[in-house]
């Protein structure tokens, strides 16, 4: 948590948005706004500065439940790790999203495109003033240009991933002279490449304030980019440079951390794990300063949250976590979807019934993960499974448990909302884990199996760290029956180590918005996503009526009608089978 996002800013960055040329025979008319900022106002290191922290300060959507990027909906629940949540009529608009069927109005989707090109907006705007500043080093401008464009690359990142298809605009379009009509028929990946690339070459290693991005974060998601380009051995030499020598912007060291839990915790904030995190505020009597994202997610009508009930893990996602003797996962036959392997849940059963958890082996990150009848809830007592859950016909018994705040965090949640739920704890965007496993993954793209699987082994060995995490990080006990397993075999092949590989990021970064981009990306989406439907389906069969992954349509959102419709001409080309 680190208080570098404050309401005056967002005052004044509206203000710069709004500068436009005024057009009028009248001079007398000509009357500044009262309470804009004009150019001049803006153009010193001061005003960069400022404008630089409103860059940043869109990361959270601000205020918009699916804008930022946390991706909550976009990669967690269309990554079948989680449903909705709550009932079938609570914010219905999201109920499409899930279910594939959705149309090109919805407002979602409109919120996602928007938020995004928010951000870029406002990089924009910085980047055109920043050779107008006189009273600032070449140093100083170099560094902020770095810091606003990895920003416009990140927002650009996130339209490619979820859009693919969208028009670039970048600091040089005068769009108030009608240059807004930019066709979507351009290529996105070198525009962020070079966006990710200037931040690499000209940011430092470490900065003033720890929530901005520094030179290995830039790195990190440039790497990313070569990554979903399939670039294997691009991505490989850049993650490994990342890796041997990455710090945070405050100075340490890329690590595992000890403890898996507290990384969720507020004070696990900013450590050696913290890739880039969008540093969320409380306290400040301004609910868009917080982590907002994530506000409607915790168990229904009770403490923590007492509010929603969204944001409900899957049953797939929690039998994932089932375990052989050897503490290993069930990824090669996927058994862990059958009925003797499924995680034992009190699904129709009630709170005051009797009911005994799962005591078969399992990956102790499902109760940092997901929340479950009769294993603590943090330190808020044990989870009561049936009253914590708003309609377990419609989503399942579980109840979503990272960044969740515990009762000893309460005080520091933002007290303006109306919900406790709008908390101080940073979302990470990306961490040192996910960087191992892209690493991991382009190792075994480029025929390095051993390094892969030693990667992989590296999380895996933190992750059976059970003593590292339990009592210290929250003050509770967790279930006893835990094993985690390193591979200690050579992987029979590069189809077994991509397996195996796939599914630890699926154990590791589970209910942290990867899952979807990961699958599409990988090809697997038709087959992963088809069997969580078959899975969870008859389990909620009235969550699922007529659902299906559609291949060829449902890897991309559409572009939003609105955003067709503005546009004097057919400008705009809609994603395929919309």
């Amino acid at each position: 948590m680190r208080k570098i996002f404050r309401n005056k800013y967002l005052a004044i960055l509206i203000g710069a948005v709004m500068i436009a040329p005024v057009a009028c025979d009248d001079s007398y008319l000509q009357i500044p706004i009262t309470g804009a900022l004009t150019e001049s106002q803006l153009v010193s290191q001061s005003g960069l500065e400022k404008l630089l922290l409103g860059v940043y300060a869109n990361l959270n959507g601000r205020g918009d439940w699916h804008g930022g990027a946390t991706n909550w909906l976009w990669g967690s629940i269309r990554g079948g790790e989680a449903n909705k949540g709550t009932n079938a009529g609570d914010f219905n608009s999201m109920n499409a999203v899930e279910n594939y069927a959705v149309e090109t109005t919805n407002s979602e989707v409109a919120s996602k495109w928007a938020k995004s090109y928010e951000g870029i907006s406002r990089a924009n705007r910085l980047i055109a003033l920043i050779p107008q500043v006189t009273d600032a080093s070449d140093a100083v401008k170099a560094r902020i240009e770095g810091e606003a464009k990895f920003l416009r690359g990140f927002y650009y990142f996130e339209l490619k991933k979820t859009f693919s298809n969208a028009p670039y605009v970048d600091e040089t379009m005068d769009l108030a002279t009608g240059a807004a009509q930019v066709p979507n028929n351009q290529d996105l990946w070198p525009m962020i490449e070079a966006d990710f690339m200037k931040a690499w070459t000209s940011l430092p290693e470490t900065q003033g304030d720890v929530g901005r991005v520094n030179k290995w974060a830039a790195g990190a998601y440039l790497a990313k980019a070569y990554l979903y380009q399939g670039k294997w051995a691009d991505a490989k030499t850049l993650f490994t440079q990342v890796v041997a020598g990455g710090q945070t912007t405050n100075g340490l060291k890329y690590a595992l951390t000890p403890s898996f839990s507290a990384l969720f915790r507020l004070a696990g904030e900013n450590s050696a794990e913290s890739v880039f995190a969008f540093q969320a505020t409380g306290g400040a009597k301004n609910t868009n300063n917080a982590n907002t994202e994530y506000a409607m997610a915790f168990p229904y009508n009770t403490l923590p949250g007492n509010c929603c009930g969204f944001f409900q893990p899957s049953f797939e996602l929690a039998s994932s976590y089932r375990v052989d003797a050897a503490g290993l996962p069930l990824y090669k036959d996927n058994s862990f979807r059958t009925g003797a392997n499924e995680i034992k849940n009190d699904e129709g059963v009630a709170s005051n019934a009797a009911f005994t958890p799962d005591a078969g082996l399992l990956d102790p990150r499902l109760d940092v993960t997901i929340g479950r009848r009769g294993i603590p809830f943090l330190d808020w007592g044990a989870h009561k499974g049936f009253d914590w859950i708003r309609d377990q016909t419609y989503a399942g018994p579980y109840s979503p448990k990272k960044y969740t705040y515990s009762s000893a965090e309460s005080t520091s949640n933002d007290g303006s909302g109306w919900t406790p739920g709008y908390t101080a704890i940073n979302f990470m965007m990306m961490r040192y884990s996910d960087v191992l496993l892209m690493l991991a993954e382009a190792d075994i793209m480029t025929g390095d199996l051993e390094g892969g699987r030693a990667l992989i082994n590296q999380v895996r060995t933190r992750a059976a760290n059970v003593a590292g995490w339990s009592k210290a990080a929250d003050g509770v006990a967790y279930a006893a029956n835990y094993k985690v397993g390193t591979y200690d075999a050579a992987f029979a092949d590069a189809a077994d180590a991509l397996k195996a590989l796939r599914f630890e990021r699926k154990l590791e970064l589970g209910m942290e918005g990867h899952r979807f981009f990961d699958v599409v990306r990988w090809g697997t989406a038709d087959a992963e996503l088809n069997a969580y439907i078959a899975y969870d389906g008859p389990k909620i069969p009235a969550h699922f009526i007529g659902v299906q992954f559609n291949v060829g349509k449902d890897e991309l959102l559409p572009i939003p009608q609105h955003q067709i419709d503005l546009q004097t001409a057919a400008v705009l080309t809609q994603n395929p089978n919309y």
